[in-house]
């Protein structure tokens, strides 16, 4: 009998996405946290930066101040804990409930 091919929704893949874009964790790390096939995150990443979704915004124009270079770093940092959060409730859900068990 074949391999069974795992589905992820694609609010799934843009989460895991955007964490990968927004945290300095290496791919690797983040697919085994997720508990997804290796290399399947840069695949992803691939396949979207061809449509362009994930292109590189221009630099600001002004030098930020060190408030609001903090202020970035914390909403950064609370952006990917809600990220991170959402993501392994999502997967306690996709794998709770799998009949086989």
């Amino acid at each position: 009998m074949g391999k069974k091919h795992r589905t992820y929704t694609a609010e799934f893949r843009d989460q895991a996405m955007q964490l990968l874009d927004t945290t300095d964790k290496p791919a690797a790390e983040i697919e085994r946290d997720l508990g997804i096939t290796p290399g399947l995150l840069t695949r992803w990443k691939r396949k979207k930066e061809g449509r362009g979704q994930y292109a590189k915004q221009a630099p600001p124009s002004s030098e930020p101040t060190s408030a609001e270079i903090e202020l970035q770093r914390l909403r950064r940092e609370n952006a990917i804990l809600r990220q991170e959060r959402d993501i392994l409730k999502k997967t306690v859900v996709i794998f709770g409930n799998n009949p086989s068990r």
